[in-house]
């Protein structure tokens, strides 16, 4: 039998009124849903009615949005907690899980690096990433930083004051390198300072990344004074040092407030119709020391959304010509909700110290007492939350949006250049529309051996990391001392678009990349990598295929590929072309002279962007593989230690350097290592 189609709620006047008496008067958090049952909307209040009716008064006024969202609504759910802080953090997990569509959605933006901490591990090492990974919960990320420079120079001085480990691996079997005897780092390769005493040194430099700089000078002066009185004036001055390189460190700030006794956050936005580029400055003791970077996507009708019904027939699309905060009653409102949004991702991972006791905010917020109750309790005391109108905390509302609109103006620069590029290919290629999804392919192997295969994928002529895939070639001929670049294309290319007439839009050879910059301040492809070439498990939609292919090579390389296409009856259905290294020169199917272009044209200069990180891209996977191979090749020689054993041994160890060092108690700790295989693993390196 056909499903009954509901009506829906704002033409079902009658159901509307009792789904809303069904809904209590409680905090809590509700979930809009359409006739799909997808999840357009998910929210949070102190009073659950009270806030999902008014979305459907005819006298409440909602932006062009919401009011979209509202006429899609055929459902409503809702989930009941005991405080409003409760709503809070179940919304903010309800978000991160369903990405609907009309929340305001933060995005990782790659450009923005954040400084991590590992206190997960026995000695933590600290580091710069661009990446904030969902690993141990034990450690912490500090950041987004919008000045790159400015936090690897923090670093590099954090790095002169405090003895910290200077190298990932050591550089000596036997003995600490040259670091550790200039008074650089305290021996954490070899042991000599204990695990609690190195992380009360790297305590104090979080401290500095918290905005506690003087709360630490504070604690480091007594200290100093103490070990004079004892006559222990190595101490003492190794405290003086640190205490000047701290004065130091904050000396260059930008920003002194008058009222240093206020610990404190400024937020402000600037936007245009799809990104707001959210700034927010911290500063502690009058002083600023940090900024902080954050991207929101503004969420539009038409743009994605999910189709609009009424009446069986579809509405025409909405559209906002300029950001709905930039005049008008509503000023403030959207703009509000992704304050609000920046404030709660961001210090749901932030320690409670590091919350501040006042935060100034460019626009109201719509759920500002439940955040402020909520960094209260946290905190442990009172945080105020405030939109500053006049005077000096104004002017640094003022400042700290000038600062985004910076931003967001540098951003509209790359994109247009972007844009301008795509329309450049476009033309030059004799394209119907401009090249959205670019596909870029090539090879990397030494003589055949360890032969791999790297597709990336640049969207709106922007890399999409989360898109890359590497191949591990199969065919069988292509081993140490033959290789065939031919062959390998046409098999990547084959499984990469197996299945396509079968399915439709799907492509079921399509698996995101996770081994990509798996660590960037270590090699982390531990042990034999599973079988990347499994299917996916999801379908995905049209959107996966690819505007254009672009193959690392020339005619040749292009002509293996075509034949594969050709025979999976894909060649009038995918545009594809190459690019030869030497000239820079377009081959076209069936051409048996390059496209005359110039090598500085934007379009061409895009495709070679895409080559260029296609072959870094499967240059990194070939070094990871010969790398793993040849450390496999040292644990073949040790009796009894098969290919899983390895595994565990490397994943356990991290390296050979670190399994090297250890003792047969340590190695027997590895799961299927026992105290035989251990002494013969240790008696192997310590003939």
């Amino acid at each position: 039998m056909p499903s009954i189609k509901t009506l829906p709620l704002v033409k079902d006047a009658e159901r509307l009124e009792s789904r809303l008496k069904e809904i209590p008067a409680v905090p809590g958090v509700y979930l809009m849903r359409d006739e799909s049952d997808r999840i357009l909307y998910i929210g949070k209040s102190k009073k659950l009615r009270n806030r999902v009716r008014s979305y459907f008064r005819e006298s409440q006024n909602l932006s062009p949005r919401i009011a979209m969202m509202v006429q899609q609504v055929r459902e409503i759910e809702f989930i009941a907690t005991d405080t409003e802080a409760e709503a809070l953090a179940l919304e903010a997990n309800l978000v991160k899980q369903h990405q609907p569509y009309f929340n305001v959605l933060l995005k990782d933006d790659k450009k923005y690096p954040y400084l991590c901490i590992t206190w997960s591990e026995e000695y933590p090492r600290i580091f710069i990433t661009r990446k904030r990974r969902a690993g141990s919960a034990k450690d912490r990320y500090y950041g987004p930083y919008v000045d790159t420079g400015a936090l690897r120079t923090t670093l590099h001085l954090i790095k002169r004051i405090f003895p910290l480990r200077q190298r990932p691996q050591p550089l000596f079997k036997d003995r600490p390198c040259l670091n550790y005897d200039i008074g650089r780092c305290v021996g954490v390769c070899q042991g000599l300072t204990s695990p609690e005493e190195y992380r009360k040194i790297i305590q104090k430099v979080a401290m500095i990344f918290q905005g506690r700089t003087q709360e630490l000078l504070d604690l480091l002066a007594p200290q100093m004074e103490q070990a004079a009185e004892d006559l222990n004036f190595e101490t003492a001055a190794r405290l003086r040092d640190q205490i000047k390189g701290l004065q130091s460190l904050s000396a260059g700030q930008k920003v002194s407030l008058p009222d240093d006794t206020v610990s404190r956050d400024a937020i402000a936005l600037a936007a245009d119709t799809q990104h707001a580029c959210v700034q927010l400055f911290q500063i502690r003791a009058g002083q600023l020391v940090g900024r902080l970077g954050f991207m929101a996507e503004i969420p539009r009708a038409g743009t994605g959304a999910p189709p609009l019904q009424s009446g069986g027939e579809e509405l025409s699309e909405l559209s906002l010509s300029s950001p709905p905060w930039q005049g008008g009653e509503r000023g403030g409102v959207e703009a509000g909700a992704i304050l609000q949004r920046v404030l709660e991702e961001h210090y749901q991972n932030v320690e409670s110290v590091e919350i501040p006791s006042e935060i100034s905010v460019q626009y109201e917020l719509p759920e500002g007492e439940i955040l402020a109750d909520w960094l209260s309790n946290r905190k442990g005391r009172k945080v105020t939350i405030l939109t500053p109108q006049r005077q000096t905390k104004a002017e640094l509302i003022e400042m700290v949006e000038r600062n985004a609109e910076y931003e967001l103006a540098r951003m509209q620069r790359l994109s247009d250049r972007n844009s301008q590029a795509m329309e450049d290919l476009a033309e030059i290629l004799d394209l119907p529309e401009v090249p959205r999804r670019i596909e870029g392919y090539d090879i990397s192997h030494i003589q055949g051996s360890d032969a791999v295969a790297s597709r990336v994928v640049f969207i709106d002529g922007l890399p999409a990391n989360q898109h890359y895939r590497h191949y591990k070639i199969k065919n069988p001929e292509i081993k140490s001392g033959h290789s065939d670049d031919f062959a390998s294309l046409a098999e990547v290319i084959g499984r990469r678009f197996r299945n396509k007439k079968e399915e439709g839009s799907s492509a079921t050879d399509f698996v995101a990349d996770l081994t990509d910059r798996r660590k960037e301040d270590e090699l982390s492809n531990l042990g034999e990598p599973e079988e990347i070439s499994s299917f996916s498990s999801v379908s995905h939609t049209i959107s996966d295929k690819p505007d254009l292919i672009m193959i690392d090579g020339g005619k040749g390389q292009l002509s293996a590929v075509v034949a594969v296409l050709r025979e999976m009856n894909l060649l009038e259905e995918l545009r594809v072309v190459s690019l030869a290294k030497q000239r820079e020169e377009i081959f076209l199917p069936g051409e048996s002279l390059p496209l005359p272009t110039n090598s500085e044209q934007p379009g061409v200069q895009l495709l070679r962007r895409v080559r260029d990180e296609a072959h870094r891209f499967a240059v990194s996977f070939h070094r990871d593989r010969r790398s793993e191979r040849m450390k496999r090749s040292r644990l073949d020689e040790i009796p009894g230690l098969g290919h899983h054993r390895q595994k565990q041994l490397l994943a356990h160890f991290r390296s050979i350097d670190y399994l090297r060092l250890a003792t047969p108690e340590q190695l027997a700790e590895v799961s299927g290592i026992g105290p035989r295989l251990a002494q013969q693993i240790y008696d192997y390196f310590h003939p």
